[in-house]
């Protein structure tokens, strides 16, 4: 079994991968989702995995669990509201399992530590706020040529964060002399080369969606 995360940044790379597997399942994989989410079937949980999968799955019967469980019995109240509605409150409760997941594998951190992983998680839109439609803003990713990450949320910094950001196609690491370009779906950031990105095509795009989001849609 692979040792739990244990630095902030650990911790955040667990939370991010975490979250984009639920937004997954309630963006892209929504129908597929819907489906697992029996109401005849027994009490059963939304998971997100530090690998980037989610899965429908039975609570664990490990007592205590290993991690905190996430809501239990999504399913049960499929039928009985609308589906905007239900997914919005599997969203809600999955954004309260994401916290809770993070401060347990943070509870050796200090408070310095505690405060800069909640700003890190904090300059995310929630699961709620994707899965629903309402990003009030639009995530900016700057960086210096010491690979510190600042992100601007609405006008505000959070500057200094020692995050490594990697290409998501070739796995390189951020280069502040190149075009990057990063995925409004998946949050994932691309060398432009590599998704045949140029300048002046990046200028003209409002919103952009990588090619393995583009494949997952058309999938569905």
């Amino acid at each position: 079994m692979a040792s739990k995360p244990r630095t902030v940044e650990e911790i955040f790379r667990d939370f991010r991968a975490r979250r984009n597997a639920i937004i997954r399942a309630l963006t892209h994989d929504v129908d597929e989702f819907y489906g697992l989410c029996d109401p005849g079937k027994d009490n059963l949980c939304l998971y997100g995995h530090p690998n980037g999968a989610w899965e429908v799955a039975l609570p664990s019967e490990e007592v205590p669990p290993e991690l905190p469980e996430p809501a239990l019995g999504i399913n049960f109240a499929r039928d009985d509201l609308s589906r905007k509605d239900w997914l919005s409150l599997v969203a809600v409760h999955s954004d309260s399992w994401l916290l809770a997941v993070a401060f347990y594998l943070g509870t050796r951190l200090n408070h310095n530590e505690r405060k800069r992983l909640f700003g890190l998680i904090n300059a995310l839109s929630t699961v709620f706020q994707v899965a629903t439609g309402n990003k009030p803003i639009k995530e900016k990713l700057s960086m210096d040529s010491g690979s510190k990450c600042d992100v601007s949320i609405d006008g505000g910094l959070i500057k200094g964060e020692h995050i490594k950001i990697f290409c998501g196609s070739c796995g390189g690491k951020y280069n502040g002399d190149e075009l990057w370009i990063g995925c409004d779906i998946c949050e994932w950031w691309y060398h432009g080369r590599c998704v045949m990105i140029n300048p002046a095509k990046a200028d003209t795009l409002k919103h952009y969606k990588c090619p393995s989001c583009s494949l997952r849609r058309s999938r569905s």
